[in-house]
């Protein structure tokens, strides 16, 4: 589900994404993509799987791989991707996609644009554009706590 924005003026989703996501195949295995994850020091990679975009999270890592007791160097990302994802494209107006994420009760959607990943808009990325002077910005932008 691709969500258009139709309106002029205000802020768009391109002032707050994160562009150049990375980006995995659906065989890629979920070691190979945590491996990429830490060392883009991010919690997501997109999946482009033919259809549209999925998305697997360092939290289906953890529920669905390691909980379930699979090993990670042989499940495949597409194995644990959450595929059914809802999309907004870089002209999406913000509270249009404030809304999308409340109604789905999602932290991050990934962008589009003709049919392909172009950033991922996250709850700190719009802290942090939206609310600098907030605890989530703050913590959102402190460095990494390795």
């Amino acid at each position: 589900m691709t969500t258009k924005g139709t309106t002029k003026g205000g802020k768009k989703v391109r002032d707050v994404m994160t562009g150049d996501p990375v980006t995995v195949t659906p065989e890629t295995t979920v070691m190979d993509a945590a491996k990429r994850m830490s060392t883009a020091d991010i919690g997501d990679v997109l999946v482009e799987n033919g259809n549209g975009v999925c998305i697997m999270t360092d939290r289906d890592v953890v529920v669905r791989v390691i909980a379930e007791g699979r090993d990670p160097a042989k499940t495949t990302v597409g194995d644990v991707c959450s595929t059914d994802v809802a999309t907004v494209t870089p002209d999406t107006p913000i509270a249009t996609l404030i809304g999308l994420m409340r109604d789905k009760a999602v932290r991050r959607i990934p962008v589009v644009e003709d049919g392909r990943p172009v950033g991922i808009v996250s709850l700190g990325d719009l802290a942090e554009r939206q609310d600098p002077e907030s605890a989530l910005a703050d913590i959102s932008s402190a460095p990494p706590n390795n």
